[in-house]
């Protein structure tokens, strides 16, 4: 097994959000890549510049932060060539490896629109190593830049940030120097390919918490009609837990709930209300240990949201 350690880089609209392509808001022009063995020592790399087609011309943040040009990127390799290319030299056992979780992202939803999606079957484990520092280094919800990462562990600054070579090659130390306990309780889940049916949908347990992410629903209100989506389960012992705070939104994306169970207390749920390309819906829920006085915090914010209705109801 290889750890493919990646950074993309890519370009939006140079004329604004209005005049985007909606299946593809931002195109991959630079795609970086280091290959790390199974005790995570570097055995080889990956480049390759992509010639942007849907937009040819740069956004001026775009040129700000990546340092290229409309003429250098006007020879890079066509994306589906690029991806296959990439792919190939990755491997098949590969397990992917991003600063965050918008690379992997962007890199399915790139393959999507250029009809090459087939080639990586998703939903997809990796290691989001953001968040392994986070997990490491400070906290659960601390999220660093790279640069942060890089200067927090003391390590060289010899090569350029916003490159996409480089931000592998800076990403990659860091997963180096993560602790295996926390790697091997942390991986996380990219579902932009989502679980289509009821039998596809995950459910994973973690190291103090639980993911679900379901199948696709027609609308909001088909998922949180169905039962498995709003019931809440003790993360530690997976039995059913009774209630406190039943499920409230706060906006038209998350939920929210606390539940207690007998033996092991408090635990706090979220939903986030996820839609697809093609306009269906499906859930990614969150069962969390808790304690009472996060509990009295979320029974606040849902007393604070009520009163906001009723005020907006009333005029």
């Amino acid at each position: 097994m290889d750890y493919i350690v990646f950074d993309l880089e890519w370009n939006q609209c140079p004329e604004g959000k209005d005049r985007e392509v909606p299946l593809l808001p931002f195109e991959i022009i630079e795609i970086g890549a280091i290959k790390l063995n199974s005790e995570r020592k570097i055995t080889d790399k990956f480049h390759c510049m992509v010639k942007p087609v849907v937009y040819p011309k740069l956004h001026f943040r775009t040129k700000e932060i990546v340092k290229k040009t409309e003429e250098e990127l006007a020879h890079g390799a066509v994306f589906s060539d690029a991806v296959k290319k990439f792919l190939k030299w990755a491997g098949s056992a590969a397990v992917f490896c991003t600063w965050g979780a918008s690379d992997l992202t962007e890199l399915q939803r790139n393959m999507k629109y250029y009809g090459v999606l087939n080639l990586l079957k998703g939903p997809l484990h990796f290691y989001d190593v953001q968040k392994l520092f986070a997990v490491n280094y400070e906290t659960t919800k601390t999220r660093r830049s790279l640069e942060y990462g890089i200067d927090y562990l003391q390590l060289d600054k010899e090569k350029d940030f916003h490159q996409a070579l480089s931000d592998a090659y800076y990403t990659a130390e860091i997963f180096q120097m993560i602790n295996w306990d926390v790697v091997y309780a942390y991986d996380s889940i990219d579902a932009y390919q989502n679980p289509k049916t009821k039998i596809e949908e995950i459910h994973a347990i973690y190291n103090g918490y639980s993911k679900f992410i379901s199948r696709e629903f027609s609308n909001k209100e088909e998922a949180l009609a169905d039962k498995e989506v709003t019931v809440v389960q003790c993360c530690r012992c997976e039995k059913l837990a009774r209630k406190k705070i039943r499920w409230f939104s706060v906006n038209a994306k998350n939920y929210y709930c606390v539940a207690f169970c007998p033996e092991h207390g408090y635990v706090k749920g979220k939903i986030r209300m996820k839609k697809t390309d093609e306009g269906r819906f499906f859930v990614v829920k969150t069962i969390k240990v808790s304690s009472e006085i996060e509990a009295e915090e979320v029974k606040k914010r849902k007393e604070a949201v009520v009163i906001r209705r009723r005020a907006k109801k009333n005029g």
